[in-house]
C-alpha cells in the first residue's frame, strides 16, 4: 500500500474498551504501518465506556505514532471516556478535539484512509 505524506488514518472503535475490547482495538491499530507525517485519528464517538485497561491501546498507539513521526489525535470523546482521561491526567497528553472536522482546522489534511 502506497501512503502519501499527508494521509489521515481513521480508527473508529465502538462499544466498550475494556480488557477484551482494548485487545481487539490494539490488534486493529497494529494492522496499520505508521508512516512519517501521517495523522492518526481515533474517533471515540461510538465508545460509551472505557476502563483503565482500555487506556493501554491509546497509550501504545500514541507511543508507536510518535516513534514513527506520526501525530495521533482523539476526537468525539464521550463524557464517560473523557472522565477517565481526566482522572488519569491523560487529557493533557493527548490532543483532543471536539469533532472530527475541528482536526482539519489545525492540520489541513485532505486524504483519508479508514483503518
Amino acid at each position: 500500500m502506497t501512503i502519501s505524506q499527508d494521509q489521515v488514518v481513521l480508527f473508529k472503535p465502538h462499544g466498550t474498551i475494556d480488557l477484551q475490547g482494548g485487545m481487539a482495538f490494539s490488534t486493529e491499530m497494529l494492522k496499520v504501518t505508521p508512516q512519517p507525517h501521517q495523522v492518526w485519528v481515533i474517533d471515540l464517538s461510538e465508545v460509551d465506556f472505557m476502563d483503565s485497561s482500555g487506556l493501554v491501546p491509546l497509550i501504545n498507539g500514541l507511543t508507536l505514532a510518535r516513534k514513527n513521526g506520526c501525530r495521533l489525535v482523539l476526537c468525539n470523546v464521550q463524557p464517560p471516556v473523557r472522565l477517565i482521561l481526566e482522572l488519569t491526567q491523560l487529557d493533557s497528553v493527548f490532543e483532543i478535539f471536539d469533532t472530527y472536522e475541528n482536526i482539519f482546522t489545525h492540520t489541513n489534511e485532505n486524504n483519508l484512509v479508514v483503518a
